[in-house]
């Protein structure tokens, strides 16, 4: 790897890959909350088989290993492990079962589950079309809005007399519907009609429509599907993958384990959706290993607001919190919190560890899209929003004010690239990748020497950081081009799936879809400044030194979803460049000639923020030099040298020693 070239401390790594055949016991008690797992088929011991592909990196020389072991939970299959220069060993495996193999990817093959008499298993499932072009009479079926490729569940029957498609003209994200119309069953198939007129040729993974989508209407398809994934076993096999390069020294057939006996502590790290799973292995007890060790000593979920919807039948992993999709139905709270408003018991996303003496140290972080188009409310206020809930003393928490879903590409610029893609406002710059960094350093120190990383930084309902999603609420300013509206945070809905389904755990079998909306469950976003910035949390350097308004929310700009939010896209509003500039636009905000005076102004700001960053320990020191070095070299405003005195005397201001 890398040419044989040493990295870092440990020198050059190699990359190990390969697949790992293993089984989990339906009569194991560390096994039993998996659904459907007694349905499955069984090999000649009674067990259940799966195959999983894994990455190791480790440094050729493991005496020069660091002894931590970082797990990198792989998003829908995408991940990567790579040479640490802290001497890490780096490790990915494949847990999401409905993923497409490819090259590149990590995947896992997991059994489908049937009734004991071997007839298949069957159950509702949704679909839904937007968007799609005038003229056009085929779609293919996507059974959450980012699985992205053909569906996991085929219909029972090609000719379902039961299966529905609804016609409808308007929807709000909080589940408000005009204009259904049902499309009478003669008039759509399970087809292909792209090449052969309706009613085409039969295909389980397409709809046709005899008279064409209106590109105006959104389409919703229900149906009976068969033939449900076991998908929670990807839960148990990477309980098993971790615990067996942590722990064994070979496996059953007696193949040596790569890295035994380099491995003290283990560390998981997931974004989003392998965030979420982190949430969700913890919850549902896989941090312990068969022989009740600790599987995980740390894990950083970030940007993961909910959990993972993986253990129910016809479980949709991939799904990412549009109308309908499961993921904000459980146990979202790392204290003890009693959910009166859905009439669940007290509950924490750490009781079944707690009981089992196997609770990693958790850091999570997360921005401002979260918020807003996540559902993260609840799990820092509830349910009610009545009071925060209080963090247990092994739970670190830090807030990214001001940065979209993963952070922006950073840098020092006030011009913003045209809007792309769906949205109006162009993509927000500001980065979460330098704190990252600095917050995965401290997590290592906390879980190998014991050194606590900094206090938890987040917005807080008894500071008056949160408030309703409202202009009013949030004290959005006026600006030119930032059209706030009270459309743009994704609601969170309280969904009866049934009684057969178990909403604190996200496990069970929903009955009904789509679902019945019992209520809305409040939903409370940060408060911002005159500039629209939020102020409570961890800020970038950039935040503190800003450019423009920091957004996470963005307007969709066309087609059924008009005027809503847009997906987990912040957006933009540069500031104006000049005082002349910024009366001509009637933009309240000042312009950065007004707060920095000059680059060299600008500079000092950069300077005490990225100090002051490194001091507090959400940024390492490599970082904020290079961040320094690029404000230097940027743009923003002209030097000391060709600036007019007034702007000098404001850059001077900014520069004394004390200032800012």
């Amino acid at each position: 790897m890398n040419g044989g070239q040493p990295v870092g401390r440990a020198g050059p790594y190699e990359i190990l890959r390969g697949r790992i055949h293993g089984t989990v016991d339906p009569a194991d008690p560390h096994n039993t909350i998996i659904q459907d797992l007694q349905l499955a088929p069984r090999d000649a011991r009674g067990r259940v088989e799966y195959v999983a592909t894994f990455a190791l990196a480790r440094p050729i020389d493991l005496s020069k290993a660091s002894g931590t072991l970082i797990y990198q939970v792989v998003n829908r299959g995408n991940g990567a492990v790579a040479a640490s220069p802290d001497g890490h060993i780096s490790l990915v495996s494949g847990w999401q079962g409905d993923v497409v193999p490819t090259a590149a990817n990590q995947t896992i093959a997991v059994p489908i589950a049937s009734n004991r008499d071997g007839s298949p298993l069957t159950g509702p499932v949704i679909a839904r079309f937007y968007d799609v072009g005038a003229g056009v009479t085929t779609a293919t079926i996507r059974l959450s809005s980012m699985n992205g490729g053909a569906p996991v569940y085929p219909p029972a029957a090609l000719d379902e007399a039961s299966a529905i498609v609804t016609r409808r003209s308007s929807e709000t994200l909080s589940g408000e519907r005009r204009g259904d119309v049902v499309v009478p069953r003669a008039a759509w198939a399970f087809a292909d009609c792209r090449t052969v007129p309706f009613p085409g040729t039969p295909d389980p993974t397409r709809l046709c429509l005899k008279d064409g989508f209106d590109p105006a209407k959104l389409y919703e398809l229900t149906y009976t599907a068969k033939e449900p994934l076991v998908l929670g076993v990807g839960l148990a096999a990477t309980r098993d993958i971790v615990s067996f390069f942590r722990y064994a020294v070979k496996d059953a057939s007696g193949t040596a384990n790569p890295v035994a006996g380099a491995i003290a502590q283990a560390i998981s790290i997931g974004d989003s959706q392998s965030g979420n799973l982190i949430k969700t292995f913890i919850h549902l007890g896989f941090n312990q290993d068969l022989s009740g060790r600790m599987v995980w000593d740390g894990a950083f979920p970030r940007i993961a607001a909910r959990q993972t919807p993986i253990n129910f039948r016809f479980a949709l992993p991939g799904g990412a919190a549009t109308l309908y999709e499961p993921g904000s139905e459980p146990v979202v709270w790392w204290g003890t919190y009693e959910d009166r408003t859905r009439g669940r018991p007290a509950a924490s996303l750490l009781d079944r560890c707690r009981a089992t003496n196997t609770c990693p140290k958790i850091i999570e972080a997360f921005g401002s899209t979260e918020f807003w188009g996540l559902r993260m409310s609840p799990g820092l206020v509830g349910t009610d929003a009545a009071r925060d809930i209080p963090l247990p003393d092994t739970v670190r928490r830090y807030y990214y004010p001001g940065t979209t879903h993963g952070g922006g590409r950073g840098g020092f610029r006030i011009d913003a690239p045209a809007a792309r893609g769906a949205c109006t406002l162009p993509d927000n710059p500001n980065p979460e990748s330098d704190s990252t960094r600095a917050l995965t350093a401290a997590l290592v120190e906390w879980v190998a020497r014991g050194t606590p990383p900094p206090p938890s930084r987040y917005p807080r309902l008894d500071r008056g950081d949160l408030v309703a999603p409202t202009k009013a609420a949030t004290g959005f300013p006026d600006i030119p081009g930032a059209a706030f509206s009270d459309r743009l945070v994704n609601t969170m809905l309280d969904y009866d799936f049934g009684p057969a389904f178990v909403a604190n755990d996200l496990s069970g079998v929903i009955a009904a879809q789509p679902p019945r909306i019992r209520e809305i469950i409040p939903t409370l976003v940060p408060r911002v400044n005159a500039d629209g910035n939020e102020i409570a949390g961890v800020p970038s350097v950039l935040h503190q030194a800003p450019l423009g308004t920091y957004l996470g929310w963005n307007v969709t700009a066309s087609g059924f979803f008009a005027g809503q939010g847009c997906g987990f896209s912040g957006g933009y509003v540069p500031f104006a460049k000049t005082r002349a500039s910024r009366l001509e636009a009637h933009d309240p905000r000042p312009s950065v000639e007004e707060r920095y005076g000059t680059l060299d102004g600008y500079v000092c700001v950069v300077e005490r923020a990225a100090a002051r960053a490194v001091q507090d320990r959400f940024l390492l020191q490599d970082d904020a030099n290079r961040l320094i070095e690029e404000a230097k070299a940027s743009a923003v405003l002209p030097p000391d040298t060709a600036s007019p005195p007034a702007d000098r005397e404001i850059a001077r201001a900014l520069c004394r020693p004390g200032t800012f």
